[in-house]
């Protein structure tokens, strides 16, 4: 998947971050107090220093008991005073942050829910599994620590140093000394590891795929016994991640050692320093206290950079990861899009509009029609041909239409453009003579059901995956019809019925009993239209039969389209359309196939593999 591989460029990670504000903004009250406070709170703590000045010089020197114990008081309440303002920053950004991340989340699961199908299909799950989990916590754990305390910090050090320069400047350039050098290890530091972090990051979504795909597919790993090949191609993602954090630790470790060691130096040579003044008469004992107090109270502020650096680019990098995704074109943008720039049809001097038709004769409009379709995938190599060209069909209201075709020929994608789960490349598709682009994708999922090969379920009770085919009210006289229609009375005899809960992926039924359960959901809601993927694929030759003898009943009233791979489902149909070379190369009855197309007859026979 080329877009988890992007590379970490020339960006600023502020701009990145920047990008949060709008989640940011509702709790921004807050947030600003809560910054506030720990700005108060951490210049709170300078003021210790001065304390110490003051009873050093005063009560110490002149040997007055009352007075140190005095001074021991304020040093108490300005302890406690911190204490307490540090407690109300983290009480202030607790739930607000809270709703943040659960707003974002929220967000990223319903533009998952309305990107198309092609975006799905390039994207790991584990990559998405990643940005949902791991970078929201990331980006949670930024705003709550690393934003606040890049401030406060900054404003601590500044006052600090302010502090100390007014206490002696000559002991404040000392300090200063090691500002640049720390400042060009900090810039380098934060371009290196913003490409670390973004490849960890990375390498977890690829860990967390192989994690899922192993639990989903465990009976095939089981059933060829290859776990000791996934559990080797573990080791060796697990290998190269552990690779990636020892590289960051490595990074960290450099710049922490640079910043503690510079200023510990500076600090050694501000005390000798101090000490010399002290003995000469130049520097009260007070004001050297002080001094050292002050750089010492600086060490956390200025320690912390570099973890809070590296955290901060970690949240840049789950940002882009994050808005990866939140960019991505949903299906109505990606619709109107293709609507107003689609390619033009070979032959046709202007290309319609979305939703303009073409004037017909009355009542050869209705139902469902192909016109001129043609589809090549978005991902496809430039230049390649499309893999449907030129699909003329139309399917009379209340017909039934087979589609056959030879392995690859592009059955089920032609089927998966009238949902529009694709979006035709040039063309267009009606149901009832409305191009199916003007039409909402509610209205038109509404009127079109869809039963795929490979059934999906969910983990939920049987009767909660079965009315998910229909409207909003439907009741169980439409569960029990559309179970009776698929044949699936054995949900019935389940422990709790209908009410029964699937496994995931439905894995605890069998690959025959998710089938009919996914013809009982697209036939509950009772369609206009109807899309069937070779769905009796996987019957034996006894329930095949009863389903399709009321199945018939169904396809009386309903519109269908249906892919077929054996004549017995082929016979369910009222008339055949032949898919070969990316076009409909035949239209007729199965007999009348069987006789006048050698092609039809060979893949009816058997003898050419059959499958997708």
């Amino acid at each position: 998947m080329p877009t988890t591989r992007a590379t970490t460029e020339e960006r600023s990670a502020v701009r990145t971050l920047l990008r949060l504000w709008p989640y940011v903004r509702p709790v921004r009250a807050r947030l600003f107090t809560a910054a506030f406070v720990a700005v108060v709170a951490s210049c709170t703590g300078l003021v210790i220093p001065l304390v110490l000045k003051w009873m050093v010089d005063g009560p110490v020197a002149g040997r007055d008991p009352a007075g140190v114990w005095l001074g021991a008081l304020y040093l108490l309440l300005l302890g406690i005073a911190e204490a307490v303002l540090f407690g109300i920053r983290r009480w202030l950004v607790a739930r607000p942050l809270s709703h943040v991340e659960a707003e974002m989340r929220a967000d990223l699961y319903r533009r998952l829910q309305r990107l198309p199908v092609a975006f799905h299909d390039r994207w790991a799950s584990g990559q998405l599994l990643s940005r949902g989990t791991t970078d929201l916590m990331l980006l949670r754990m930024f705003l709550a620590f690393p934003l606040t305390f890049l401030l406060v910090n900054g404003v601590t050090i500044l006052v600090g140093v302010v502090i100390m320069l007014l206490q002696d400047w000559v002991l404040g350039l000392v300090i200063l000394g090691p500002a640049i050098p720390v400042m060009w290890t900090c810039v380098v530091f934060e371009r290196r590891y913003a490409q670390v972090a973004r490849r960890a990051q990375d390498q977890v979504g690829d860990l967390t795929t192989l994690v899922e795909e192993s639990v989903l597919g465990i009976r095939i790993i089981k059933g060829f016994g290859r776990h000791r090949s996934q559990a080797r191609a573990f080791r060796r993602l697990s290998g190269t991640l552990r690779g990636t954090e020892l590289r960051k630790a490595r990074l960290l470790a450099t710049i922490w050692g640079v910043i503690v060691t510079l200023p510990e130096v500076a600090i050694g040579a501000a005390l000798a320093l101090g000490a010399v003044r002290v003995a000469d008469g130049d520097l009260s004992a007070g004001t050297l206290v002080a001094f050292l107090s002050t750089a010492l109270a600086l060490r956390w502020p200025v320690d912390s950079i570099g973890f809070l650096l590296a955290m901060s680019q970690e949240a840049a990098t789950a940002t882009e990861r994050y808005f990866e995704v939140m960019d991505e074109e949903p299906e109505d943008s990606a619709a109107d899009g293709r609507a107003a720039g689609a390619e033009p049809v070979p032959g046709e001097a202007t290309p319609r509009r979305r939703g303009q038709a073409t004037p017909r004769p009355a009542g050869t409009d209705t139902g469902l029609r192909f016109e001129s379709v043609r589809f090549r995938y978005p991902d496809a190599p430039p230049g390649s041909p499309p893999l449907l060209a030129h699909i003329d069909l139309h399917i009379r209201p209340g017909e039934s239409m087979a589609l056959v075709g030879a392995t690859g020929s592009g059955k089920t994608t032609l089927t998966a453009l009238v949902p529009r789960l694709h979006e035709v490349t040039s063309g267009r598709i009606t149901l009832n003579g409305v191009d199916i682009t003007a039409m909402p994708r509610e209205e038109l999922r509404a009127k079109v059901a869809v039963a795929f090969e490979e059934p999906t379920l969910f983990s939920t009770s049987v009767g909660e995956n079965v009315l998910m085919g229909a409207a909003d009210g439907a009741g169980k006289g439409d569960l029990d019809r559309a179970l009776a229609v698929a044949q699936a009375d054995f949900a019935h005899a389940l422990p709790q019925g209908t009410d029964t809960r699937v496994g995931e992926q439905g894995l605890s039924l069998s690959g025959g009993q998710r089938q009919r359960l996914a013809l009982a959901r697209a036939v509950v809601g009772r369609p206009q239209f109807l899309v069937l993927d070779d769905p009796l694929s996987a019957l034996d030759v006894h329930t095949e039969a009863a389903v399709e003898a009321a199945l018939r009943q169904v396809l009386a009233d309903t519109t269908a389209l249906i892919v077929a791979h054996r004549p017995s489902t082929v016979l369910l149909a009222d008339r055949v359309a032949l898919l070969s070379g990316g076009r409909i190369a035949a239209v007729g009855t199965h007999h009348e196939l069987l006789r006048s197309n050698a092609e039809y007859a060979q893949l009816m026979s058997g003898e050419q593999e059959d499958s997708r």
